[in-house]
């Protein structure tokens, strides 16, 4: 068997077992949610007025840094994926490699005729198709809201411009967190010490762009990418941070998945 054919056939039964999930569309209607919230927001921000008169905001209270524009409805899905992503790419991860274990498949899998290089290979690639998805799911969303209130400022550079800063953080948020909780997952053999990682990781990116040191941590680098962090700029440093983390991740996982850990 040739290394493609190894990958190959990993990759249709990962994808099989996606198939046969239901956890896919409890995802999909999970990444909804956010958009709901966005047209909420819009809604208040052109009329506050209005949206006190219904109930829907306080009579003493206000959004701060939202406009009822198309600039104002991209800059929310760039912070929505700057933060959010962590939470839905550690559960993913979470689900493609802790469940095997969980399940008391892994040994199974083991057994089976094909490298377990190839194995993680199919399993990542599976946790970066449906991350990809989903963030194609979340943007048209997003894009269906600003059509549907009819926002102004929808120009091509601005939407553009939005598209491509979202892309961008759910690049970088894919990449520092994909690896690192699939090792997580394997290393822990179910579900709670990657998601429990993935809830650190948040606190500490948090409090490390409250700190201004956003770009000296992995997690905290989607939010330099969507102008989250005031002062700190996307340098190649970040970008390299980015990618060592993301490398380490996926060998960390390699090679727990090749020694007899797994297996025990």
């Amino acid at each position: 068997m040739t290394p493609l054919d190894a990958v190959r056939a990993a990759w249709f039964a990962e994808v099989l077992k996606v198939r046969r999930s239901t956890v896919p569309a409890m995802t999909a209607l999970a990444a909804a949610f956010p958009a709901a919230i966005a047209a909420l927001f819009m809604l208040i921000a052109a009329d506050p007025d209005r949206a006190r008169r219904l109930g829907i905001l306080g009579a003493k209270s206000s959004l701060t840094g939202v406009t009822a524009d198309w600039s104002g409805l991209l800059s929310f899905l760039a912070q929505v994926v700057a933060v959010g992503d962590l939470l839905l790419v550690a559960f993913i991860a979470t689900w493609v490699f802790g469940r095997e274990a969980q399940d008391g498949t892994l040994r199974y899998l083991l057994a089976l005729p094909v490298p377990r290089w190839a194995v993680v290979t199919a399993k990542l690639a599976i946790v970066a198709v449906w991350t990809i998805a989903l963030h194609l799911w979340i943007s048209g969303l997003f894009c269906l809201v600003g059509l549907a209130l009819g926002l102004p400022g929808a120009t091509g550079t601005v939407i553009v411009g939005g598209l491509a800063t979202a892309a961008l953080a759910a690049a970088l948020m894919l990449a520092v967190t994909a690896g690192p909780v699939a090792a997580a997952a394997s290393a822990g053999r179910g579900y709670l010490p990657p998601l429990a990682a993935a809830l650190g990781a948040l606190l500490v990116s948090q409090v490390a762009a409250a700190l201004g040191f956003a770009a000296a941590v992995p997690w905290s680098i989607p939010a330099v990418a969507a102008g989250l962090a005031p002062g700190v700029a996307l340098g190649p440093g970040a970008v390299l941070l980015a990618a060592v983390t993301a490398c380490a991740g996926v060998a960390a996982t390699v090679t727990w998945w090749q020694s007899s850990r797994a297996g025990a």
